[in-house]
């Protein structure tokens, strides 16, 4: 079920592609929008924060906060992510994490398990056809949280999980790149195959460079373990 401040990013966004808050204009101040959605402040800051990430808004201290449109992201530009954790070192830590993952689902690859990786590659682009990145970034984190069950590994799998806040801001920052927004789910397809083909080397070579992809799109560097 959809957190209240998903669903409050699913109404920001939908107001922006609508044209009610176009390119340049400043969200009404927290107080009123929060009790225009009928949520909490915090939660609309979370709200706020997603669509950030996702490249629809920008904060700016003592300015407000502005609908961008989808502008391109530089790697200086990005929004702070959770903890104030920075983005190169939570790619670094997925590149340890994430290829292991799916190396092992692909060895314990499971009918079940196969079947909700297709299901999240469904809606996922679903969404991107409906141009709803808020959606298709949840599936996005969907899908990399269910490799991670996959891998039969109750460890990995728990890292994974403990770190969820931090891998789903960095899944949504590659969605800022309007002109490649199809690319994760082209690249989630690859691994897809490999781990249904229960091959665990093109699995794991798929991921890794899913992860190079991703952080290249907006600009982020981080050394390879």
């Amino acid at each position: 079920m959809p957190s209240v401040s998903n669903i409050a990013a699913q109404t920001l966004q939908r107001r922006i592609l609508d044209g009610q808050y176009p390119a340049g204009a400043a969200l009404p101040g927290q107080r009123e929008l929060a009790e225009n959605l009928g949520i909490s402040r915090a939660s609309l800051r979370e709200a706020i924060s997603m669509l950030e990430a996702l490249g629809l808004l920008r904060s700016f201290p003592g300015k407000g906060v502005f609908v961008t449109a989808g502008s391109k992201l530089s790697a200086s530009d990005l929004p702070a992510g959770p903890s104030a954790m920075p983005p190169d070192a939570i790619f670094q830590m997925r590149f340890v994490i994430e290829p292991a993952n799916a190396s092992l689902a692909a060895r314990a690859r499971s009918a079940e398990g196969l079947d909700a990786l297709r299901e999240c590659m469904s809606e996922m682009q679903k969404a991107l056809g409906a141009n709803d990145l808020v959606t298709a970034a949840d599936c996005d984190l969907r899908f990399h949280l269910a490799l991670a069950e996959l891998s039969g590994n109750p460890a990995l799998a728990a890292i994974t999980q403990q770190f969820q806040a931090q891998l789903a801001y960095s899944l949504r920052l590659p969605f800022a790149d309007r002109s490649h927004i199809w690319h994760p789910a082209d690249e989630h397809n690859v691994i897809l195959a490999a781990v249904a083909a229960g091959n665990a080397a093109a699995a794991r070579k798929a991921m890794q460079q899913h992860l190079r992809s991703a952080a290249g799109r907006v600009g982020i560097r981080f050394t390879q373990p």
